[in-house]
This record gives structure tokens, C-alpha cells and sequence, in this order.
């Protein structure tokens, strides 16, 4: 198959489309079909055929380069679209509805309306997607998304001074648990290891594994164990360097894990 993957907007999701007999180069913006409608994107990257072997025929397919008049339909969604999300909001005051829109946008072919929103309970906006739909004529989507998901669209500065990592390159938001933490023997302090979402870093998913190879064969805090000095208890732990601290006979000692394998 000629795969192709597929972005919808900047540092978004990657999809992939059946490009057909299509020969299609990086950046270059095309129409896909998918299950809510056709869609406008650009091509990121082409599979190599030994990765395409695993994908079968239910992929949808890539129907077209985009042409000028597509690009011209594409850039008045863009702006309708801006348009309705001025609307939705207006609206969901004059509802009292308590919804924090995020963005909107059509599918190519207006099929569909969608628009994200954070809410901290969940939201009856029936009344709401009626009323937009009776402008629109349209399907009318109104997803709420987590606080994850609204930094991504929204960004913002990390606690190391960078952009957010969700909302600068990563693709695909991993499932981060309170283990990745515990496995770079962090305290387990909100402010520490939250991010500007108040969920755990995502930078904790994707150090996670080096952390755990690292921290092969090392000691927990608060266990005992024998050292060339005596035993004693641990009472620090350096993964990445692999050394410990042990409190032997009143007196702190450094233990390098390296040192011992290498003997």
C-alpha cells in the first residue's frame, strides 16, 4: 500500500491514508477522506513498505492534492469557523452554560462543526448545539476536553522556562502514571511533578524507561543493606549516576554501583 501520514493542523495527531496511485511529497497539502467527511491536510511523511505491510484496506483514502480552489475553501472554513466560536460563545452566556471554548473548525466539505471546550462538570448544551446548528445547517460536535488536552491547544511555559511539550512537538498525549515519578525516586509533590495542567509532567513518560534501566540492581531509600563498610541504611539515591548514600556506624558513605559491578 502507498501510505501516507497526514496532519490536520501544526503539531497535530498523525493519520494515515491510502495514497493510492498518488506520489505525494513531505509538506505538501491534500483532501482526505475520513469518517466525518473529507478533510484538508498536509502530508508529514511517506511509510516504507516493510512498516506498510501491517495496515490492511480499511484505511481511507487520500483523494487528491489539494488544489488552489481547495486551498481558497480551506482558508473560509478557517475564517466561518473563527466566526461560529464567536457565536458559540456569545451563546452559552446568554444559556448560563459554563464552558470554556477552546477552538472550533469544519470539515472540509462542512459536514461538520466541531468545536472543544473545557468544562470542570459536565454540560447539558443541547440548547446550544440546536441553536447552532439552526445557523450552521450543519452537524453540530461539541467535545469536552480534558485539562491535558486544553494545554495542548492553548500552550503555555513549563516549569523548566520552555514551551509546552504537548503544545510544541508532541503528537500523541501518553498515558503518564504516579509509578514514572515514583521510578525517578521524586518527591511526590504537585508542584513538582504537575505540569501547567495540573496533571503529572508528560516529560515523566517519556524518561520513564532510561529511569528504569537505570535503576536496575539500585536500593530503595530506607532499605538496609551490606556495603564494604558495614551495613547500614540508604538514605539517598542517584539513579542516573547509579550511587547511593548509606548511613553506616553514624557516618554517611557513598556507594558507586558502577565501581562494585565493574570488581
Amino acid at each position: 500500500m502507498n501510505i501516507y501520514g497526514v496532519v490536520f493542523q501544526d503539531k497535530g495527531k498523525i493519520y494515515y491514508f491510502n495514497g493510492q496511485h498518488l506520489r505525494i511529497p513531505n509538506r505538501v497539502t491534500v483532501i482526505v477522506e475520513t469518517e466525518k467527511g473529507e478533510q484538508f491536510g498536509r502530508v508529514v511523511n511517506k511509510m516504507d513498505k516493510e512498516a506498510s505491510f501491517k495496515y490492511t484496506n480499511e484505511l481511507k483514502n487520500i483523494l487528491r492534492i489539494a488544489t488552489k480552489k481547495d486551498y481558497e475553501q480551506y482558508l473560509k472554513n478557517l475564517k466561518d469557523a473563527d466566526e461560529a466560536l464567536k457565536k458559540a460563545r456569545q451563546f452559552s452566556k446568554e444559556l448560563n452554560l459554563n464552558m470554556n471554548f477552546i477552538d472550533s473548525s469544519f470539515t472540509f466539505d462542512r459536514k461538520q462543526l466541531l468545536f472543544n471546550f473545557f468544562a470542570d462538570e459536565r454540560v447539558d448544551f443541547r440548547e446550544l448545539a440546536k441553536k447552532l446548528a439552526s445557523i450552521y445547517h450543519t452537524r453540530i460536535e461539541l467535545r469536552q476536553v480534558g485539562a491535558r488536552d486544553k494545554a495542548f491547544h492553548v500552550g503555555g511555559i513549563g516549569v523548566c522556562g520552555r514551551g509546552l511539550c504537548c503544545a510544541n512537538y508532541l503528537t500523541h498525549l501518553e498515558s503518564v502514571t504516579m509509578n514514572m515519578a515514583k521510578n525517578q525516586n521524586l518527591a511526590l509533590n504537585p508542584s513538582k511533578i504537575n505540569g501547567a495542567c495540573g496533571r503529572l509532567l508528560c516529560c515523566l513518560a517519556y524518561e520513564d524507561e532510561q529511569y528504569i534501566l537505570a535503576g536496575q540492581g539500585m536500593p530503595s531509600v530506607g532499605e538496609t543493606v551490606s556495603t564494604p563498610y558495614g551495613e547500614g541504611k540508604v538514605k539517598s539515591v542517584d539513579i542516573l549516576n547509579r550511587k547511593y548514600k548509606v548511613l553506616v556506624n553514624d557516618e554517611l558513605r557513598e556507594i558507586c554501583l558502577e565501581n562494585e559491578e565493574a570488581a
